[in-house]
């Protein structure tokens, strides 16, 4: 057996492990500078998504691979009459495989996580030598966002599942670090959620061996599996993989379901969301999201090679979701518990796509999911922000109220971002990453989906103008109460330039996309 290793290609993955290792010396040569850990976190974030910018230059044919095997270790994949997997079929397969859709997606994490990184800046420059919250969180952020690069490239079933849990268990940490009493409950009900979730998986990952014979999740495995005996009596009859090829799928959706916040797999979501910083919570919604799209695509790109029709449990998954997602926000006066609905809603537009086990179906789900966490981003920023001003009174909608004339250009980011999500102009890019998400429905001829997706879609609009109504146009008393215990900005200036630096950033990648969707679709080759 031979194994090829490439250090390259894992960059994307190396880039944030040298960044924990710079925190973790930065922090006992320098342990009084809070600030340093979360430079040297957003950098590495940087780092990770430039890292991942070659993967995306040879267009939707190039893939980056690494830890590729060959010869001998092809002979303990079990060997039958009928074989599930045979010596020929695993000639070559590789640990590490990542194509432009999952460049595309570490990319995406990457920028993500900076900006996160840049909402959860310290206060004040300086801090005791005893107390060590700083590195702890920039090195809990790092090693979430490294789990969720890898999860994005791996193929095989071991390196997937602990991928998976290493960009879940940090989060369940960070949730928690605040101390306070919301914050336990989320991370209890978050660790509760994971470990469903993990038995789900690891359950699913078993029944995929089981059926294909092979410890990968490839077309070669996926068609292993999804074989029918070729001859005789039994010509035309499922092979019994079929069936546990099938439950597999279900269990892998169950719980991916969990981390990606969709019915009836979402009730950790507003907990979580609302017991978390603003920093950490905007980490929830975006590179969490990532990483939980990323593994259901490795799995859904192992099963293009058996055309396999559209499928029905995803269908369900997507309308339950939309449409609970969004009643339920419409009830919400905490901007973040409405965002946490919101990503409750746009989960189930993310997987709308998948409902054709198809690359189309991939490319779109994925650019959706961009879509969406460009504008989740700039929201929470905007929240982020004006919680700093004025205080937890900036977590409810009356917060708002007259921010037009307050701040406009802070309006403006969070019109944008609001459209957007609404799929609304001047939020082009939500427009355009709806009528994505539904070209797989129509193709697939799912009427009933994209009726009720359509209805969603208003809905949604309904949802997010009950936020932005006020910014730009509010009642006298909205204004008054809004205006009442406004106080100067009193934000430490290295506070004051993250919260601006992260905000402006991704409010002017939002902008440029939704000028020129193209730049976005392009990296799919759409």
């Amino acid at each position: 057996m031979s194994v090829s290793v490439d250090a390259v290609t894992l960059l994307p993955a190396l880039v944030p492990l040298a960044g924990i290792l710079v925190v973790l010396v930065a922090d006992l040569a320098l342990p009084r500078l809070r600030g340093f850990p979360y430079v040297v976190a957003a950098v590495a974030s940087l780092g990770a998504a430039g890292a991942a910018v070659p993967g995306l230059v040879g267009g939707t044919g190039a893939i980056r691979t690494t830890f590729c095997m060959t010869g001998p270790w092809a002979a303990f994949i079990p060997v039958t009459g009928s074989p599930p997997y045979s010596p020929a079929m695993a000639a070559s397969e590789c640990l590490w495989s990542a194509g432009a859709l999952g460049s595309s997606l570490q990319l995406g994490a990457g920028l993500a996580a900076a900006v996160c990184i840049a909402l959860a800046w310290p206060a004040v420059r300086s801090r005791p030598v005893e107390v060590s919250r700083e590195p702890i969180e920039a090195i809990l952020f790092l090693t979430a966002l490294t789990g969720t690069v890898v999860v994005a490239a791996s193929r095989d079933l071991g390196t997937w599942l602990i991928a998976l849990e290493l960009a879940t268990l940090p989060v369940i940490a960070l949730v928690a670090l605040s101390g306070t009493r919301a914050a336990l409950a989320g991370a209890m009900q978050l660790l509760v959620t994971s470990l469903v979730s993990f038995s789900l998986l690891a359950v699913g990952a078993a029944l995929w061996f089981l059926a294909t014979g092979a410890p990968f999740f490839s077309m070669n495995a996926a068609l292993a599996g999804g074989q029918l005996p070729p001859t005789g009596s039994l010509a035309g009859v499922s092979h019994p993989s079929v069936g546990l090829l099938s439950l597999s799928l279900v269990l892998i959706l169950a719980g991916l379901g969990f981390k990606l916040s969709l019915v009836p797999f979402h009730a950790w979501t507003p907990t979580a969301y609302a017991g978390s910083t603003p920093a950490v919570a905007t980490f929830l919604a975006t590179v969490s999201k990532v990483g939980a799209l990323a593994a259901l695509l490795v799995v859904v790109q192992a099963l293009t090679a058996l055309s396999t029709p559209g499928l029905i449990a995803v269908a369900v998954l997507a309308a339950a979701s939309m449409t609970l997602g969004n009643i339920m926000a419409l009830r919400q006066d905490d901007v973040v518990r409405l965002l946490a609905w919101s990503t409750v809603a746009q989960a189930g537009w993310v997987v709308l796509p998948l409902v054709s086990v198809s690359a189309l179906g991939q490319r779109s789900a994925a650019i959706y999911l961009l879509t969406y966490v460009a504008a989740t981003l700039v929201a929470f920023a905007v929240v982020a922000r004006t919680v700093r001003e004025v205080g937890a009174r900036g977590f409810g909608v009356a917060a708002y109220a007259g921010l037009w004339k307050r701040s406009p250009w802070r309006a403006g980011a969070l019109a944008l971002a609001l459209t957007s999500l609404a799929g609304l102009p001047p939020g082009v890019i939500g427009l355009v990453g709806k009528i994505v998400a539904f070209r797989p429905v129509i193709v697939e001829g799912w009427v009933w989906l994209a009726v009720i997706a359509a209805g969603n879609a208003v809905l949604g609009v309904a949802v997010y103008l009950r936020w932005l109504r006020p910014v730009v146009n509010p009642s006298e008393a909205e204004a008054v109460a809004a205006g009442e215990g406004i106080a100067p900005d009193v934000v430490r200036s290295g506070r004051r330039v993250a919260l601006t630096v992260a905000l402006v950033a991704s409010a002017l990648v939002l902008l440029v996309v939704s000028v020129q969707p193209q730049f976005l679709l392009g990296l799919f080759g759409s």
